[in-house]
């Protein structure tokens, strides 16, 4: 029996194997002659060889081969194009008559001299006379006399319009008169297409020429364009570079283009909210930046005022007013203080460690904390507040970083404080809250540094001098605080510090120490709460298990836009407490996602860790 061999192919057959397909499957020509060289340079460029990559990467652009393609077309119609054989096919007839008298007379050379003579055959030959001897070849009018020695001097430019705009803008020069691009877009129709730039002056749109024109008129042209619009145009001589890095921030305000004035075109500007995370893309305007929506890095480049144009327009009607900042550590308002539950639906919260009482819907009767103004806030306390915007990066936590504080803010009712004790007993060994500190005295049943950190006025006092104190306040007559070092203590443990603050002490929360991730509690809807607080019950300085009224509820959710309004700008998560239980979960979630996955933070928080 003979069995077959089987052939063993060789990494060496196999290049010479594909060489010999790439030669059959391509004519003679560049694409030809590229395909070979792309085919040799992947060789080196495998085992990445002096540097071959770029070369290798230039050559099987796109571009390159389109280009290639279009000159061998055109080579292959210069070779192929059709050419008569004689441009006077008429008078070779008559030659051909003449001589055939002198042949001898068969029925044949009779039949092919009538037909030579035949008034529609005679028609046919002038026709193709006449097409034989015109150019169909399209005439170019003659260069003018005066035209510069630059070849870029004059150039023309044709876009295709789609739904897209074109993504430029024009401007009129304040002394020539000229009109030119002003900017081009980034992403836009023109900065793809790679072919207009700030500066090139306009000279003819459609063939329709410009100069004389006002801006709005060369738009108003543009706007009727259909298909194919072609641009005459002086190129500006000294082309922008862009060396810049793309920077990321998140807006402290919100920003209405068609609200502005002194936005140079409404429709090329980008509307954004307060939190909102931007990509700055240029900056080579010092008073308008080009920016996108981190939410959606496809959609083209838009107008925004630049951080030097916003801090001198801070005041117009069109700028909403950022966080102002305190002017002394005074202004800070009580959160952890011994007073009433925030809510209580259907169930009984045992107190534990940590899990202190707060007074949310006794704030409004209590007074602010009377202790001296020491000295200002710690320089840059707030400056993240006052800047209309605030650079961010994207951090991921590292398994063995400290945990995240999480920073629990919402109005007196909406169930902060019931959200946060439900939180950590899912798991107390997990979560756990800042013990508070105060001046009071301690109580026969409480232990110092589980309810609270007993401490004296005087030192009280020394910690809110030493700006130790997150938060802090005066409750009849006995100071109550969250200090810094309570947080970390619970942090160092390796547990998540959750805690519930007022709005006005995030900004002093928000270090690079704590990186805190903040969440909203927000209420529903009017109609909403009314069915879902039923059967709520509070408890005040004067009453007992009070149910929650109409009034109460209006001054939670106009308590809960205020808080939106000038603090939204800090919150990383917002969640809608409908249902306590369903809020719950989402809480949790949220808090996962805080510790596990990329997040964005201020830049100052990743550069202080990173400075000796």
């Amino acid at each position: 029996m003979i069995h077959s061999e089987k052939r063993v192919e060789t990494p060496r057959m196999r290049e010479k194997m594909e060489k010999a397909a790439l030669l059959r499957s391509h004519e003679n020509g560049l694409s030809h002659v590229l395909s070979l060289v792309l085919h040799e340079l992947s060789l080196f460029y495998k085992r990445d060889v002096n540097g071959v990559g770029v070369l290798y990467d230039l050559l099987r652009s796109p571009w390159l081969q389109a280009l290639l393609k279009v000159y061998e077309c055109l080579h292959l119609y210069i070779k192929r194009r059709p050419v008569p054989l004689t441009p006077q096919a008429r008078p070779l007839t008559h030659e051909v008559v003449e001589l055939l008298r002198g042949v001898q007379q068969s029925p044949e050379v009779k039949e092919l001299r009538r037909l030579l003579r035949g008034p529609h055959f005679k028609a046919f030959l002038s026709a193709h006379d006449t097409v034989a001897q015109k150019d169909y070849e399209p005439i170019l009018p003659p260069l003018p006399d005066n035209i510069p020695e630059n070849e870029e001097a004059m150039r023309i430019v044709c876009l295709v319009k789609n739904k897209q705009p074109l993504g430029a803008t024009i401007k009129r020069h304040e002394l020539t008169g000229d009109i030119t691009v002003a900017r081009v877009i980034h992403g836009g129709l023109a900065d793809r297409s790679g072919l207009l730039y700030a500066g090139d002056k306009l000279v003819e749109v459609n063939g329709v020429p410009v100069e004389g024109l006002e801006p709005e008129q060369v738009i108003h042209i543009l706007a009727l364009s259909q298909g194919t619009i072609m641009f005459k145009l002086i190129p500006v001589s000294d082309r922008p570079v862009s060396n810049q890095t793309t920077l990321y921030v998140r807006a402290m305000a919100d920003y209405w283009p068609l609200q502005d004035p002194a936005i140079p075109c409404a429709d090329a500007g980008l509307p954004f909210k307060k939190g909102d995370i931007l990509q700055i893309v240029d900056q080579n305007d010092a008073l308008w930046w080009q920016a996108r929506k981190v939410s959606d890095l496809s959609a083209c480049a838009g107008l925004i005022p630049s951080n030097h144009l916003l801090k001198r327009k801070q005041r117009e009607f069109w700028w909403s007013q950022p966080l102002q900042p305190h002017t002394c550590l005074k202004s800070t308002i009580l959160s952890t203080v011994e007073e009433e539950e925030d809510m209580q639906i259907d169930e009984k919260c045992v107190e534990t460690a940590g899990f202190r009482r707060s007074m949310r819907l006794c704030r409004r009767k209590c007074h602010n904390s009377h202790l001296p103004c020491y000295t200002r806030c710690p320089s840059g306390c707030y400056s993240a507040a006052a800047a209309p915007y605030e650079e961010v990066v994207r951090y991921q936590r590292h398994p063995g970083d400290r945990n995240r504080l999480i920073v629990l803010v919402g109005p007196s009712g909406v169930g902060v404080n019931e959200l946060r004790r439900r939180l950590i007993g899912i798991n107390p060994h997990h979560f756990q809250s800042a013990v508070p500190h105060t001046t009071r005295a301690q109580k026969s049943y409480e232990e110092n540094g589980r309810e609270y950190h007993y401490v004296l006025k005087e030192t009280f006092e020394n910690m809110v001098y030493g700006h130790r104190m997150m938060e802090y306040g005066e409750y009849k007559g006995n100071l109550y605080g969250t200090s810094i070092d309570a947080v970390r203590a619970v942090l160092d443990e390796g547990k998540i510090c959750i805690v519930d603050l007022e709005p006005q002490s995030i900004p002093l929360a928000r270090t690079h120490e704590l990186k805190p991730y903040i969440i909203f509690i927000k209420p529903s809807s009017l109609s909403c709460m009314k069915q879902s607080r039923k059967n709520a019950r509070m408890i005040t300085d004067y009453y007992v298990n009070m149910k929650f009224k109409e009034e109460d509820l209006q001054e939670m959710e106009e308590s809960a836009k205020k808080m939106e309004a000038q603090f939204g700008q800090f919150f990383d998560h917002v969640i809608v407490n409908d249902n306590l239980q369903e809020a719950c979960m989402q809480l949790l979630s949220a808090v996962r996602r805080a510790q596990d996955e990329p997040q964005w933070v201020p830049a100052t928080w990743i550069c202080s860790e990173n400075q000796p």
